[in-house]
């Protein structure tokens, strides 16, 4: 088992080291100037060629692109991931003071996935074939297709401008956390829907699940007892997964809703092409959804030791 996690955690270096090296040239290629954007901002547009080169030599912007990354590699392995452009504060900093609101809007919105998905595809494998069964799954493909962006703006323009019962943007209440929760969870409930409809026909063709219809259990007595904690263990073991999925789609959805997040963080980062904030932000993303990925995959290990010693 030791030797099963030690080769996977192995593995998740390459991984980030190629993220890194992405997100680095990609800023880069980018047009324009950080140097210039930064002077502009802080002295009303009137800049002069020496303090341009005097400012792009403080920030290292003279040197080879080899020479950058190296720098921006090495710190990050030891935690230092550089200070912003923009607001001159350590990257760090500035992600764990809004890592809180983007991992609650990711739990809420797996929450929501759940809550949404797991009804859906039991009700679809109740009436399999039928033309519940149908709408069930039209439904989850449809939620599955909609663009979250889309998705959120008509949320906003329903519930908050015309009927008024949520928040349309920022906010600490709970309430503010409604809109941006389900916007996310409802794209990822389509998934869930559809894997628990196949786990439950599955388990329903099981011996044991035979054999209570034959005792003459009624259908919610064996769903609760039997079916739905078998028909489960698919979906639980895709959370890992999902929350990794989540916590990338709260880029696009805490800025359409405004709130004070990582996401956000990133994005206000690539308009002022704040090469520090964005580089730190997305490898700290990466890493973090690599190193569920490998909790899910050491848990996968643990319950079945087969896995080990696939290939």
């Amino acid at each position: 088992m030791q030797l099963y996690v030690m080769g996977r955690i192995v593995q998740l270096i390459p991984v980030l080291l190629l993220v890194s090296l992405i997100v680095f040239l990609i800023m880069h290629a980018l047009p324009g100037d950080p140097a210039t954007l930064m002077l502009a901002g802080a002295e009303g547009g009137m800049t002069s060629p020496e303090r341009l080169a005097e400012l792009r030599e403080q920030m290292g912007l003279n040197d080879p692109l080899v020479v950058q990354y190296w720098h921006f590699v090495s710190g990050a392995a030891t935690g230092d991931l550089g200070n912003s452009i923009r607001f001159r504060e350590p990257v760090l900093q500035m992600i764990l003071s809004r890592l809180d609101s983007t991992v609650e809007l990711a739990l809420f919105g797996l929450l929501c996935s759940l809550v949404i998905g797991v009804p859906l595809g039991l009700l679809a494998a109740a009436r399999q074939g039928g033309w519940i069964d149908a709408v069930c799954m039209s439904l989850s493909y449809l939620g599955a297709s909609i663009p979250v962006y889309w998705l959120g703006l008509m949320m906003i323009f329903v519930f908050a401008f015309n009927l008024g019962w949520f928040p349309a943007s920022g906010g600490t209440s709970w309430n503010s956390l409604v809109l941006p929760s389900l916007s996310l969870g409802l794209i990822n409930a389509g998934l869930v829907a559809r894997l628990m409809r196949s786990s439950m026909i599955e388990v329903n063709g099981e011996d044991y699940m035979r054999t209570g219809r034959a005792k003459g259990l009624s259908p919610g007595l064996l769903l609760r007892r039997h079916g739905l904690k078998n028909a489960l263990i698919p979906v639980v073991t895709i959370l890992g997964l999902q929350f990794g999925n989540m916590l990338a789609g709260t880029v696009v959805t805490e800025t359409v809703f405004s709130r004070p997040g990582v996401g956000r963080l990133v994005v206000s980062a690539i308009l002022s092409k704040d090469y520090p904030l964005v580089q730190g932000a997305v490898l700290f993303l990466a890493t973090v959804y690599v190193t569920v990925n490998l909790i899910v995959d050491i848990i996968y290990a643990w319950l079945d030791p087969r896995i080990r010693y696939g290939r």
